[in-house]
């Protein structure tokens, strides 16, 4: 007889970085998840010069919950928020977490705060998995150097966009993403009538500060 698959929901601790306060006087709150193989007490320092100079901003960098050595058994760790091996259950998982950490974070601040959701490289695809399940809805999604998952259900992605400001951000030497990959996003979000602004830098596959300024100066104009 075959073994049988079980599951069983545990309790386990997550770990996420703040910058910034969060407070009454909070006025926007960026949500920030990283890549594939990166930590979090990493990934948010290139979002500490936008902190830094905005005391209404705060962001927050969660961590994926499965670590592991990025070469061998020793030496650098990374994270990622998912494998292919028991794929849905992770991505149950990290919705849930992204649910309750994003509960602790807006009672901490207005409710009139707005919101906004990036996600770089394996991090867009997790954040759109969860928004499509989250109870609340972002002021603002990011892709950065990643895309909407194309698996998603089309019904459900439709609804999650619907009326939904995204932007699209992605360096002209990204390794990762192609030009062609970057068109058939753009045409993934035509096709649902939906416009995405997008920003390109000169870069491969990482954060770029000139770009994330271009970001925030936008942002700070339509809240104007």
């Amino acid at each position: 007889m075959p073994a049988q698959e079980h599951h069983l929901p545990v309790v386990r601790t997550a770990r996420y970085y703040q910058l910034g306060e969060l407070s009454a006087a909070t006025r926007r709150v960026w949500i920030v998840a990283h890549g594939y193989g990166q930590l979090a007490m990493y990934f948010i320092r290139h979002f500490a010069f936008l902190t830094d100079t905005d005391p209404g901003l705060a962001v927050v960098a969660p961590e994926g919950l499965s670590r592991f050595y990025l070469q061998g058994t020793g030496g650098r760790v990374g994270a990622t928020w998912m494998t292919r091996e028991d794929r849905l259950t992770e991505i149950e998982d990290y919705a849930a977490y992204l649910n309750q950490l994003t509960e602790t974070v807006l009672a901490q601040a207005a409710p009139t705060v707005a919101v906004t959701v990036l996600g770089f490289s394996q991090g867009a695809a997790t954040v759109s998995r969860w928004l499509a399940q989250a109870p609340f809805r972002p002021a603002h999604l990011v892709l950065w150097a990643g895309a909407f998952p194309p698996d998603m259900d089309f019904a459900v992605a439709s609804q999650l966009l619907q009326r939904l400001p995204v932007t699209l951000v992605c360096g002209t030497e990204d390794e990762f993403v192609s030009e062609e990959a970057l068109q058939k996003q753009l045409q993934f979000f035509r096709a649902m009538q939906i416009e995405p602004r997008l920003i390109r830098f000169e870069g491969k596959h990482t954060l770029h500060a000139a770009a994330l300024t271009e970001l925030y100066q936008a942002e700070l104009t339509a809240l104007n």
